[in-house]
């Protein structure tokens, strides 16, 4: 199964020079608790402003046009049709974890979305792309803790595509 995970803030913002414009330790976890032990896929700039490193307990697959890219621990591919093909092969979920380019091209195949919306406006450069939400059905919505060290509001919401049956 494909599904997507990111989180935003009020406008749609997911980025600003290739990482995140904010500090959100509950969303981290809630990350971490969704795709270990599966497949993360994600663009090469998103990779590099993760510091160029697999996540650990997850297949880490890295999408670049570079046919040359190759990185330590990780699985280089270049085109959707073989990450979707790596899903048909594999079990477990592949997460499509960022840019908003890769997003874009996988979001037609995804299943599932899994967004943390952040009440708040940041400043940053990458955007979400446009989804349409009539194809979707939230599934569930739950409130973070708002605390020291996650000082902005934010939930998280999972999403099925409507003719998805799972």
């Amino acid at each position: 199964m494909l599904a997507a995970i990111w989180a935003q803030d009020e406008n749609g913002l997911i980025g600003k020079e290739e990482k995140l414009p904010w500090r959100l330790p509950n969303d981290l976890r809630f990350f971490k608790q969704m795709t270990e032990a599966n497949t993360l896929v994600m663009g090469r700039k998103t990779f590099e402003g993760m510091g160029r490193r697999p996540l650990p307990n997850r297949q880490t697959i890295v999408m670049t046009r570079d046919k040359n890219y190759q990185v330590d621990n990780v699985i280089v591919m270049h085109n959707v049709e073989e990450v979707l093909n790596y899903e048909k092969e594999n079990d477990g979920i592949v997460f499509v974890a960022g840019g908003s380019l890769i997003y874009k091209e996988f979001l037609p195949f995804c299943s599932i979305l899994y967004r943390t919306v952040i009440h708040h406006s940041f400043e940053g450069d990458t955007y979400f792309p446009e989804l349409d939400w009539e194809q979707w059905s939230r599934i569930n919505i739950s409130q973070g803790e708002i605390d020291e060290k996650n000082p902005y509001a934010h939930q998280f919401e999972t999403y099925q595509r409507k003719e998805s049956k799972i």
